[in-house]
């Protein structure tokens, strides 16, 4: 079969298509032909080495697809169901092994490319709006990067339950996608300094919780907004990693979190209910999935080059 395999790291060149073995599942494994696969920052931070893995490998954690083989020890899944999952390394390929406690069923309802954009991005939006930091009526938050992904699916969650929003986007297209989901408050970070811009509408440290995937170039005058005893939830590094900071700059009693999805879904059933929300949401039409690219999988150094060089709104998927 083919995938995209990582020999050293480094940037987007290093992605090679090329022929490798297939795979066959362990006892604890299910094979899955992939229908699509997720494209995440974490992707590229794998790729360079920011989140080391041994080489060599085939980058990808989240996809769909139709399982083709089960291993021995596995009895809630059969060949030919549609399963998605979240973090089975080797994504990026044509077929691989998922380990059958992280696959998930996707049911008739939602379609395979949906179901593996919500994975990682929407997971991730669900936790930092239920556990991180949970959201309620009334509360004032701020979603960097309110385009993508996550952003998209997180503003959407948070005006569920009645959450005052404000957003950052770097473009009009992306305020335009920002004030679809339901922002109230969109900010044009190159036009106007994003916390002076809170600051004019809010008012001084009158946020209740930041929402970070872009990191060091937001994260400081992010903190500065917060109201007292507030939260400040930095899950991504965009524009690079956070450089280090002294917990005197916390002193407003700031709570300061760096969350991970694999630690929120570390139980079945924690994955299931956060699946079965999502699916849920999506069927009902509560939850709009943006796919914003389709790009093939043998093509995914312009899929990178596309996500780091901020051309993309929503998800992409890389497609078979």
């Amino acid at each position: 079969m083919k995938a995209i395999r990582v020999s050293e790291t480094g940037g987007p060149e290093v992605l090679v298509w090329t022929d490798v073995d297939d795979p066959a599942p362990d006892a604890d494994q299910v094979v899955v032909e992939v229908a699509a696969a997720g494209l995440n920052y974490i992707d590229t931070y794998h790729r360079t080495g920011l989140y080391p893995q041994p080489l060599p490998f085939t980058p990808g954690l989240e996809g769909a697809g139709t399982v083709i083989a089960i291993g021995a020890n596995v009895t809630d899944i059969n060949e030919g169901d549609t399963v998605a999952w979240s973090s089975a390394i080797g994504s990026y390929a044509e077929r691989v092994a998922v380990p059958a406690a992280m696959a998930v069923p996707v049911p008739d309802t939602v379609s395979p490319e949906n179901a593996a954009a919500v994975m990682l991005q929407g997971m991730t939006a669900h936790y930092l709006a239920t556990d991180t930091f949970p959201l309620k009526a009334g509360d004032k938050c701020l979603v960097h990067a309110g385009a993508g992904g996550v952003g998209l699916l997180l503003i959407q969650m948070a005006k569920m339950v009645g959450a005052e929003v404000f957003t950052t986007v770097g473009t009009a297209e992306k305020a335009d996608l920002a004030a679809g989901a339901g922002a109230d408050h969109i900010i044009r970070y190159r036009d106007v300094d994003f916390g002076d811009e809170v600051e004019r509408i809010a008012g001084e440290r009158a946020l209740d919780v930041v929402y970070d995937g872009v990191g060091q170039s937001v994260f400081r005058r992010s903190l500065d907004l917060l109201r007292p005893r507030g939260t400040m939830a930095t899950f991504g590094n965009a524009s690079g990693p956070v450089e280090p900071i002294s917990p005197l700059e916390f002193a407003p009693s700031l709570f300061v979190t760096r969350p991970t999805l694999f630690h929120h879904i570390a139980t079945r059933e924690d994955l299931l209910r956060r699946t079965a929300d999502l699916f849920a949401w999506i069927a009902e039409g509560k939850l709009d999935v943006r796919i914003g690219a389709r790009v093939p999988i043998s093509e995914a150094t312009r899929a990178h080059e596309m996500l780091e060089g901020r051309q993309t709104t929503g998800k992409v998927i890389l497609t078979r």
